[in-house]
């Protein structure tokens, strides 16, 4: 019997042009870390990214949006997965308010209508 894949994701992921600079919060180095956002929705972000971060470890980001705001979020990372020379993570926002939420809410809904 085949296997059948699960959506267990309580927010549909869909992919954002945009990119995310990180810094380390509890007291590691504060060094700043670009990456590439290869999907995100209203609880969390996936993302690519050349420097090893630690599951478990909550991060400070800026997130451009497609309106070229800037959402100040912190994630945790929850998952992380390496190949060939790249690292992907998953991460869930932490404290995110609610407008910046439904701001990326707004968006999936215009792109799945195809606006």
């Amino acid at each position: 019997m085949a296997e059948v894949d699960v959506e267990r994701r309580k927010s549909k992921r869909m992919h954002m042009d945009s990119k995310l600079v990180i810094k380390r919060l509890d007291g590691g180095a504060d060094e700043e870390v670009d990456i590439e956002i290869s999907d995100v929705s209203k609880t969390g972000v996936g993302f690519v990214c050349k420097t090893p971060l630690l599951i478990g470890t909550v991060y400070e980001s800026y997130l451009t949006i497609w309106t070229k705001e800037v959402l100040h979020a912190f994630l945790q990372i929850v998952r992380i997965e390496l190949r060939e020379d790249m690292y992907y993570y998953g991460a869930s926002f932490v404290g995110m308010p609610e407008m910046d939420a439904a701001r990326i809410e707004t968006y999936q809904t215009l792109t799945e209508n195809g606006v």
